[in-house]
C-alpha cells in the first residue's frame, strides 16, 4: 500500500508540473478528461 500511495503521489506531482508548463487551460482539462478515462479503463 505504502508503494502504491509513493507511485500516485509521484504521478501526481508529475501533472502539476506539466500544468506548470501548460498555459491553455482547456488544453490542460482535457488532457485530465483523457487521462482519467484512461486510468479507469486500465485499473478496472
Amino acid at each position: 500500500m505504502k508503494r502504491l500511495i509513493g507511485f500516485t503521489l509521484f504521478w501526481i506531482a508529475v501533472g502539476m508540473l506539466l500544468m506548470l508548463l501548460i498555459h491553455n487551460i482547456f488544453i490542460g482539462i482535457l488532457l485530465i478528461a483523457v487521462f482519467l478515462l484512461a486510468g479507469y479503463n486500465l485499473f478496472c
